[in-house]
């Protein structure tokens, strides 16, 4: 079992980054040192928030150590792998509005709920309810319904987790009213009603 290191690696261009570096077992059988960019000293501002970020990554590589002992993964942790994965600016998978708009999804509403259940935790019911109390419109409830799907999804690709809960999780997009739609001439009385 490892635990990597973190160390700060200066940049040509931009603010100091944070690198988390390890060793893993090659196609060869030949250790080979490995080293993945966390963020920006302007993101983590020290080491020990920068390790936070690499808890799930950490326990992938460690997942078939003999002496390991598996923990659960918590919601945050998988968040973390999934930005580091999905949502970082070097990654041209998604576009930049996608991005900004994910991580407001996981900043204002998904992690402020969820980030400290573990995954297995995490029951179809209980987001349901939540996503019923919540005071916005069936529409932005679907997305974040989505989001978590998305996020879960990410966990089974790369083995973190084993199944997503959040595919039965119901939610509609339909709208509670249906809104009011002026007819041709009830707009032209409005514009000459405006006009004055």
């Amino acid at each position: 079992m490892q635990n990597g290191s973190i160390m700060r690696s200066t940049r040509l261009r931009g603010p100091d980054v944070w690198e988390f570096r390890w060793r893993e077992a090659g196609a060869d059988g030949k250790r080979k040192h490995r080293r993945m960019v966390i963020g920006s000293i302007a993101q983590f501002s020290d080491k020990s928030s920068a390790l936070l970020e690499v808890a799930a990554l950490r326990r992938k590589i460690n997942l078939n150590h003999p002496h390991l002992t598996p923990q659960a993964v918590t919601v945050s942790e998988l968040v973390s792998h999934y930005r580091q994965r999905e949502l970082a600016t070097d990654h041209t998978w998604k576009t930049h509005s996608t991005k900004v708009t994910y991580q407001g999804y996981l900043n204002k509403w998904i992690l402020p709920r969820w980030r400290n259940y573990t995954l297995s935790a995490i029951n179809a019911g209980e987001v349901e309810l939540w996503l019923r109390s919540l005071p916005l419109a069936r529409a932005t409830c679907a997305k974040i319904r989505n989001l978590m799907s998305v996020v879960f999804n990410h966990a089974i690709r790369h083995q973190v987790y084993s199944h997503n809960p959040i595919r039965l999780v119901r939610q509609s997009a339909k709208r509670r009213k249906i809104p009011v739609v002026l007819s041709a001439s009830e707009v032209q009385r409005l514009v000459c009603s405006l006009k004055r």
